[in-house]
């Protein structure tokens, strides 16, 4: 079955993720009080540095990166966000605010200079509908913008209405399979960050393959996942909007081609938006 990790934390300091089962991911979910620093290297891993909520001056290789960050939380708009290549030094600094940073990252041997992307850059493409239950925005961090600037990492904020379906009609992305037309699948390993509003919101993180037992897990307010196969759909509490900072690493390459359950081909027609996401994910 998929190597899934769970982790739930409440506390006020960095939390690292790095897994020796899930090594081609990495995330780091940093809390700084006004005026603090962390700092760090990633000898494997590009990274992008999300700002969640306040606002820091980060440091690449000597490079300066001010003010960074312009939400109060992640339901405040799209993120403010920095690259970070392989092996680079990082440095961050809150300002005179309390600020919350995401670090995904993923394997890679290619290096590229660090850059700033700023939401005005962030790409947004909505998939589903109230009617269908499937309802949920995507913002793409890192996706397109990342040709020939970043490896194989893959970085998203997804926002999904009460009650609502996400990574569905189901799809998986653990095999590499090629076609004539291009990949008819790519493998990426995947992680999910879940966040709820209101915070006592909860959800489901579903697992099957066409063989074996399928699994299930409660997702609450700050619980992350990883996920290296299988189908895997979540869904939300009704009366509880979902956030899923989301961080992908291709195997093979940085173009992601999701493996449709063919069980429910129906809904592919029946669910606006899945064209869309697919090629913004390429």
């Amino acid at each position: 079955m998929p190597d899934i990790i769970r982790r739930h934390d409440n506390g006020n300091r960095p939390i690292l993720h790095h897994d020796a089962r899930m090594a081609s991911v990495h995330f780091n979910l940093v809390r700084l009080g006004p005026g603090e620093v962390f700092e760090t290297r990633l000898p494997e891993h590009e990274a992008i540095l999300a700002v969640l909520s306040g606002t820091v001056d980060i440091t690449v290789d000597g490079e300066a990166f001010a003010a960074v960050g312009r939400r109060a939380d992640i339901w405040s708009g799209p993120a403010d966000s920095v690259y970070a290549p392989v092996g680079s030094a990082i440095r961050i600094v809150a300002r005179d605010k309390p600020a919350e940073v995401a670090i995904g990252g993923g394997v890679t041997t290619e290096r590229h200079p660090a850059f700033r992307i700023p939401p005005e850059e962030v790409v947004m493409v909505e998939v589903g509908s109230p009617e269908t239950h499937s309802r949920r925005r995507i913002f793409h961090i890192l996706g397109q913008n990342g040709q020939g600037r970043a490896g194989r990492l893959l970085v998203s904020e997804l926002y999904a209405d009460d009650g609502s379906w996400n990574g569905y009609p189901p799809h998986k992305h653990d095999t590499d399979v090629p076609g004539q037309d291009g990949p008819r699948e790519t493998a990426h390993d995947e992680l999910y960050h879940f966040r709820y509003d209101p915070p006592s919101g909860f959800g489901a993180q579903l697992i099957y393959e066409d063989s074996g037992e399928p699994q299930a897990w409660l997702t609450r307010d700050g619980d992350t996942f990883t996920v290296d196969r299988g189908y895997h759909p979540t869904v939300t509490s009704p009366g509880h909007r979902a956030y899923i900072f989301t961080v992908m690493a291709g195997k093979t390459e940085r173009g992601l081609v999701q493996y449709f359950d063919p069980a429910h081909a129906d809904l592919m027609d029946r669910i606006p938006g899945i064209q869309a996401m697919r090629e913004k994910f390429r």
